[in-house]
């Protein structure tokens, strides 16, 4: 049965109104159109119909228990119903998420812009209040994006417009015309300093104004607590052939970071690196040494200190970039586990097909993340099945058979 939890909080129950619903026949409901998140319930019958339209987050858990008397369900059936709805994660918790979540409540013009974000969320969290949960932990992440060009500087506005507390930006330079893009660096900023210029746009972005904390650019204090520093560099060489003694102190402070950026009309973007966990600059470094013996020679000349020129960076593809890149990145700081933990991600004009290159753990990498792995690792499948409630995900078959006639007196899924 479900109850108040440990702290006296009483859950007021929501349909995630993230997800539409339509009736596939008389008594099945679907909720949710995409395949990804569609589940389709039934048999339905008017009364859990009705009880159901109860659930929109102004009644506690006590009162949805009269009310489903009142609508002459079986004893105990209106928690049974709540339990299985939970389970398959189509419902919400009006005023859950705990203390932080509760103060962003409060802040209702943040929270107003952040809407389409909190109903993403939903969708990808299953325990109630979790989403405004993690929505709130956002704001206390600190997040550092080095390079403030067509990638870095837009990377740095759209995390800090999906609430990533404080985005810094480091970067040196005078802002050129070039490095100009819609949502990163304005015609304004023009011959600013280029991370004065994107902790601008960074602060425009932000739904809100998070308080500045004594770690902050000028405070003169060490970097400790950054949750991810994103490597997007304005230099095609840096792009494709990441220096491994840039990323050094990282490793050392076993800070996770990501790498994205432009060369030669390619997106980049990763890998994410974990440090000791997965592939980094120096796995990779070594990596292509071993399959292409001029691969030294190669870095060594690119290196060199030459004239420099303007990059192949086109607008919409860096602006792709930038967009996966801090998809990835708010994946991973929502608690999410990225497809770019060990992996490149890379797309070409014209064709723009996106693929996927492994970086593996090199066992000449000081890194340690191949000493790791020969630990080996434990994966799951998901566990068994629910008996309640059968939560399948989309197929063509699945799909094809969405229509046909279930067995009565189960609660069942499948789109």
């Amino acid at each position: 049965m479900l109850s108040t939890d440990t702290g006296g909080h009483v859950m007021h129950p929501v349909m995630k109104p993230a997800l539409r619903r339509g009736w596939r026949d008389r008594d099945t409901v679907q909720f949710g159109m995409t395949p990804a998140h569609a589940l389709t319930l039934g048999p339905m019958d008017p009364a859990t119909n009705g009880f159901l339209d109860l659930l929109n987050g102004t009644r506690g858990l006590p009162l949805l228990r009269e009310e489903g008397r009142r609508l002459d369900l079986p004893p105990g059936h209106a928690d049974t119903l709540l339990t299985r709805l939970t389970r398959a994660g189509l419902v919400d918790d009006a005023r859950g998420g705990g203390p932080a979540a509760d103060a962003l409540r409060e802040k209702t013009d943040v929270l107003a812009r952040l809407r389409p974000d909190l109903a993403a969320l939903s969708l990808t969290t299953a325990e109630p209040g979790a989403a405004l949960a993690r929505l709130a932990a956002r704001r206390t992440l600190r997040v550092q994006v080095r390079g403030a060009g067509r990638v870095g500087a837009v990377l740095a506005s759209v995390l800090s417009g999906a609430g990533v507390g404080e985005v810094d930006v480091r970067d040196t330079g005078r802002v050129e015309p070039w490095d100009v893009a819609p949502g990163g660096l304005p015609a304004e900023s023009l011959g600013e300093r280029r991370d004065t210029a994107a902790r601008n746009a960074v602060r425009h972005a932000a739904p809100g104004r998070p308080p500045r904390h004594a770690h902050s650019p000028g405070s003169g204090a060490q970097d400790a607590g950054l949750a991810l520093v994103i490597l997007a560099p304005r230099d095609e060489v840096a792009v494709h052939a990441p220096d491994p003694a840039d990323a050094e102190p990282l490793l050392a402070s076993g800070t996770p970071h990501l790498y994205a950026g432009v060369v030669e009309a390619t997106g980049v973007v990763g890998p994410l690196v974990l440090p000791g966990a997965s592939g980094c600059a120096g796995c990779l470094h070594l990596d292509r040494g071993d399959r292409d013996p001029a691969w030294p020679r190669l870095t060594a000349q690119w290196r060199s200190p030459k004239a420099r020129r303007v990059a192949a960076c086109e607008l919409t593809l860096a602006t792709a970039v930038a967009g996966l890149a801090a998809a990835h990145a708010l994946a991973f700081l929502d608690g999410q586990s990225p497809t770019s933990a060990g992996t490149r991600w890379e797309v070409s004009l014209p064709g723009l097909d996106w693929r996927s290159r492994p970086v593996r753990a090199h066992p000449a990498c000081g890194c340690g993340a191949a000493q790791r792995g020969k630990k080996g690792e434990h994966t799951s499948t998901g566990g068994e099945r629910r008996a309640t409630m059968a939560v399948q995900r989309p197929s063509a078959e699945r799909r094809r058979k969405a229509g046909e006639a279930r067995p009565t007196g189960t609660w069942r899924a499948h789109v």
